[in-house]
């Protein structure tokens, strides 16, 4: 068994809905290892550190204590993710530099963004496969798990939320 660090975050439902009202519910439907952000009406967060055979079981059985103890809560994102040069630094326990340096001398081989603006912002698992297959930085396997099942559940989300709007011919030429 393992233990795994991730977060889930949820739309209550409508945007005047008092996040507090939801956290008995939650503890009575097996969240009572998250620590619960109730800082924005009609939104909440569930940073968890949940003990489980793998990080998908953390995550999924994490999902579906939220959704019995609030049915309407409407999945926004799973963490860690979507990261930024930042991001990764602080997660792997290194400088913003170090990452900055790997990027420059491998910027032909390393991930494409997944968004590439002024600041490029990655899926997590990417990056750490790459530095896992390039030998570059030995990485935890919890991070790893947990960063391919979050970055599925966020595809998931996205895939729902659009599979009846975009065209065959779109996804034919992203694909």
């Amino acid at each position: 068994m393992g233990q795994y660090d991730f977060t889930l975050k949820f739309a209550l439902g409508r945007p005047d809905a008092d996040p507090e009202s939801f956290i008995e519910p939650l503890m009575n439907e097996g969240c009572d290892d998250a620590l619960i952000g109730i800082g924005k009406l009609g939104r909440i967060a569930l940073d968890f550190t949940r003990e489980a055979n793998s990080a998908e079981e953390a995550v999924l059985s994490a999902l579906a204590d939220v959704k019995r103890a609030i049915p309407e809560a409407e999945f926004i994102e799973a963490t860690p993710d979507f990261v930024g040069v930042p991001d990764i630094a602080k997660l792997l326990g290194v400088s913003r530099q170090y990452i900055g340096k790997i990027l420059k001398k491998n910027e032909q081989e390393f991930p494409v963004p997944t968004h590439g603006g002024v600041r490029a912002i990655w899926h997590l698992e990417d990056v750490l496969t790459w530095l896992v297959e390039h030998q570059i930085k030995e990485i935890d396997d919890s991070l790893l798990d947990i960063s391919r099942i979050n970055m599925r559940c966020n595809h998931a989300r996205e895939h729902s939320r659009l599979a009846d709007e975009i065209p065959l011919p779109v996804i034919r030429a992203v694909g």
